[in-house]
């Protein structure tokens, strides 16, 4: 009888007292749901954000409306491979052959996203150790249909402000320099002005920020060549997302 369990027992009580040091649950029990996937999760990685969902949400709107038959994905800062993982999933289920890369700096954050993409037996995304494009294969540059990315974009001046349970998630995921005269922009901004080069002339990028970046994530935008670029808001109502687009 599992009640009588010495182990079950000896397991629930070191998670309790996990918790009640405050670990968020997420950590504790090693797995969270995203979408419709059910994600590994550890320490190494940020814990999935429900307005992370929306930014995949936006992603399926935006290739279906081009023709993308075998769209070339990149997410940018993968961490759990979240975005990506679930992305890939999704476009699967509708038929859709699409290959992506899943980038980020850390090679710890990109053993948890591998381990997650082979519970989906995503065979069609390749890992790549790069602080954004730095490393990337240059012979790629052009070819993405679909470049999204959640870098960090807390100001380290909030970092005193944000809840208890970020402590226990890695800061390089979390917090960025200031821009441009923005708080925590910086990841953002670099995201941003880099990567043109590396869309298709169809190619759309699709970035999370904070919510008080929209107007300087728009503004970036348009100066670093998209002839297109808006907020969209996330379900509260907050500028959450810049889609940029018709790069030059």
């Amino acid at each position: 009888f599992i009640a009588d369990d010495p182990d079950f027992t000896s397991a629930v009580m070191v998670a309790a007292e996990r918790r009640l040091a405050g670990e968020p649950l997420q950590y504790i029990l090693g797995h969270w749901p995203f979408r419709h996937c059910d994600l590994d999760v550890d320490a190494r990685v940020l814990i999935p954000r429900p307005e992370t969902e929306e930014l995949v949400d936006i992603a399926l709107r935006e290739m279906a409306r081009g023709d993308r038959g075998a769209p070339m994905i990149a997410d940018l800062g993968t961490g759990s491979g979240a975005i990506v993982v679930s992305l890939l999933s999704e476009l699967t289920e509708r038929g859709v052959q699409a290959s992506a890369i899943a980038v980020d700096i850390s090679d710890d954050a990109l053993a948890v996203a591998r381990r997650s993409a082979r519970k989906y037996h995503l065979t069609n995304v390749s890992f790549v150790q790069s602080s954004w494009w730095r490393e990337v294969n240059p012979d790629l540059r052009g070819r993405f249909d679909v470049v999204m990315a959640n870098p960090p974009y807390i100001g380290r001046d909030e970092q005193p402000l944000t809840d208890s349970e970020l402590s226990f998630e890695p800061s390089s995921a979390l917090f960025a320099d200031d821009a441009r005269g923005t708080s925590g922009f910086a990841e953002v901004a670099d995201i941003i002005a880099t990567t043109g080069p590396w869309l298709s002339p169809s190619g759309v990028l699709i970035v999370e920020h904070g919510f008080r970046q929209g107007p300087a994530a728009v503004d970036l935008a348009h100066a670093s060549g998209f002839a297109s670029a808006v907020t969209v808001t996330d379900l509260a109502g907050h500028d959450r997302f810049v889609v940029a687009k018709e790069w030059s």
